[in-house]
């Protein structure tokens, strides 16, 4: 069962994506990434402990970075965008991407936990 109050990144991202509109008003990878700064500064200023969500989700940025073979110093956001046709395409790849990269992550516990 998700435990809401510790782990909330996640659960937010899947209703962002079945609506984006109501969370961030248009399909932007620009706006959701200033939403999820807001959640983390939030977070911060209301003294609460990182979630492994929210550790885990930072990996994402170099996970990005290698798939877009990017040595440019950017966002993940800026890296999936120069690498789409407009802001609504990039948020539809930014989930499509972040599926992969969940799949990975926990392809990699798996086999870690059977050596």
């Amino acid at each position: 069962m998700l435990d809401v109050k510790n782990e909330y990144l996640y659960h937010l991202l899947a209703r962002i994506k079945q609506r984006p509109g109501m969370y961030i008003g248009q399909c932007s990878i620009t706006r959701l990434n200033m939403l999820l700064i807001g959640y983390s500064q939030a977070r911060m200023e209301l003294g609460l402990p990182r979630t492994k969500q929210e550790e885990n989700f930072d990996k994402f940025q170099e996970w990005i970075q290698n798939k877009y073979n990017s040595t440019v110093t950017q966002g993940w956001d800026s890296i999936i965008l120069l690498n789409s046709t407009d802001e609504k395409d990039a948020l539809y790849k930014f989930f499509h991407l972040f599926e992969q990269f969940l799949h990975q992550q926990e392809s990699t516990a798996s086999l870690e936990l059977t050596i």
